[in-house]
């Protein structure tokens, strides 16, 4: 019995001793959450305060907050439920669709010319061409280079007015772009701006097609200039709101 109690425990310190992944190969892909933080116009922004903040009465530090915000600002999720009614909310998405391949598609350089740029049918065309084929399941990223300007929200937004959202110029998808996306299968779709949906955009109409097939979004991605075209993995997990239409989200790439 004690060989076999010794055998168990040097198992144990070999698996805890054996590196699973690389570290340095693990990208933060969000935001942090602070007086900074850019939210739509129109939407509740982050708030945080501290409820208690020092010694305690027994002589021990003790330290807590409380934080309010919308669920959809700064580094969020947008569930399915987000823009299709009857969709599954944030709390209801597989954690299986949550973690997957990903695949970057830069166009920041048609961006650079045009702050109004949306992804065409022809860019993911001309991706699929160089890199292979977009798979079910994968997460699909859209670089537009955008991420910096964050956290200028006049540079990032195109428009700073408070509480008016009618003036907002950055680059989004288009609807073929889309469409083509929901064909593919993927499992989510994301971006280094506000939206997946272009600044000007008056009926979101990417969301709409997205959220209809099911697909989640990833809005306000960070370092997307450290990840590749291709070879990564994504875990994008956000918090577990049920019925929610999104939530703030941890991303992080596994690079190869």
């Amino acid at each position: 019995m004690n060989r076999l109690w010794t055998l168990a425990a040097s198992a144990s310190l070999c698996l805890a001793q054996t590196p699973l992944i690389d570290r340095s190969k693990l990208v933060d892909m969000s935001y942090p959450f602070d007086g900074k933080t850019i939210y739509w116009p129109t939407a509740k922004p982050f708030e945080w305060h501290k409820d208690a903040w020092g010694p305690s009465a027994a002589g021990f530090w003790y330290a807590s907050a409380t934080f309010t915000t919308s669920e959809l600002g700064g580094t969020h999720l947008d569930s399915p439920l987000h823009f299709g009614q009857g969709q599954p909310g944030t709390a209801e998405i597989p954690v299986s669709r949550l973690v997957g391949p990903a695949k970057v598609i830069d166009i920041s350089a048609a961006c650079n010319r045009d702050r109004d740029y949306r992804l065409t049918a022809a860019d993911v065309a001309a991706f699929e061409k160089a890199h292979g084929r977009i798979a079910a399941g994968d997460l699909v990223l859209i670089r537009t280079g955008w991420g910096r300007f964050w956290p200028d929200r006049k540079k990032y937004l195109g428009d700073d007015t408070p509480a008016d959202a009618s003036r907002l110029s950055f680059p989004g998808l288009s609807r073929e772009a889309a469409m083509l996306l929901a064909e593919r299968g993927v499992s989510g779709v994301g971006i280094d701006t506000a939206s997946i949906d272009y600044g000007k955009s008056k009926d979101f109409i990417c969301h709409q097609v997205l959220a209809r097939a099911g697909i989640f979004n990833l809005e306000n991605v960070a370092n997307l200039d450290k990840v590749p075209a291709t070879g990564a993995i994504l875990f994008a997990l956000p918090v577990k709101i049920s019925g929610g239409t999104g939530g703030p989200v941890r991303i992080i790439a596994l690079t190869p």
